[in-house]
């Protein structure tokens, strides 16, 4: 039986192609060693959400990884708009991937290969489905340890997935719909309703369990997660900040004593 693609349109080496249509060479190192970076961006009502914070971490991860992108910005901007105009998607899931591509000789030199820069667009879809966006889901701690940062920059996007890959099967062996993942000390990071400050040598005296400032910007993150690896880190009483969702930090349902 052949494959179900969903519709949406693909972009590759300067074509644009029904989803149907898209390939990639079996020589290429994205698809043998898992070499390529992407981002993902949505959009929602015929509107890109942070678009240009995702071009951001997407070329940043490049540079990380020392690949270069064979255009400018501008040229990645507008061909990511034009995969959905052609799409012709009000809600899309628009993804841009560079691969380390081919090496003419097939070398084991990464600095022979030739980048392969691919981009799609396909109808938005959700991570969790209409019932479980309802009655929230069903969560299993793994004994599976991601990946550490030692190993892998977590900040540059990657499809190192096969340690979530075997965490999700403890999940289902457990009953349970998802997974988290542990550091390599066993912890897991979470939010606190708290907002994040620095206190002020001499200005801001020191409070037994305080609950933090009154307003702010950024909330406290509560313990490390695999995103840190030093020793300093790797404990429960270690303290992060942040203002929007990551992948490496939970949360739970709580509520003050009084």
């Amino acid at each position: 039986m052949a494959p179900a693609f969903p519709p949406g349109i693909a972009y590759i080496d300067g074509d644009y192609m029904p989803m149907a249509e898209a390939k990639i060479s079996v020589l290429d190192w994205g698809f043998l060693r898992s070499d390529a970076t992407y981002d993902v961006v949505h959009v929602w009502q015929r509107r890109f959400f942070r678009l240009d914070a995702h071009i951001e971490r997407f070329l940043a991860s490049i540079e990380k990884l020392r690949m270069q992108l064979p255009f400018g910005r501008e040229r990645l901007e507008a061909i990511l708009k034009e995969c959905v105009r052609r799409a012709e998607l009000d809600d899309a899931y628009v993804e841009m991937v560079l691969t380390r591509g081919v090496s003419p000789t097939f070398s084991r030199d990464p600095r022979d290969a030739v980048p392969t820069f691919i981009a799609f667009a396909i109808p938005f879809g959700w991570v969790a489905n209409e019932e479980q966006r309802q009655r929230g889901i069903d969560l299993h701690l793994a004994d599976q340890q991601r990946i550490p940062p030692s190993a892998v920059d977590p900040t540059v996007k990657n499809y190192h997935w096969l340690d979530l890959v075997a965490g999700l099967y403890q999940a289902y062996d457990a009953g349970a719909e998802n997974v988290i993942l542990r550091d390599g000390a066993g912890n897991v990071a979470e939010w606190v309703n708290d907002f994040y400050t620095v206190p002020t040598p001499g200005v801001t005296e020191p409070l037994v369990d305080p609950l933090g400032p009154e307003r702010g910007k950024s909330y406290v993150i509560r313990g490390s997660s695999w995103r840190h690896a030093t020793s300093t880190e790797l404990r429960l009483s270690y303290r992060d900040y942040g203002s929007e969702a990551r992948p490496d930090v939970g949360f739970r349902i709580a509520r003050n004593a009084d």
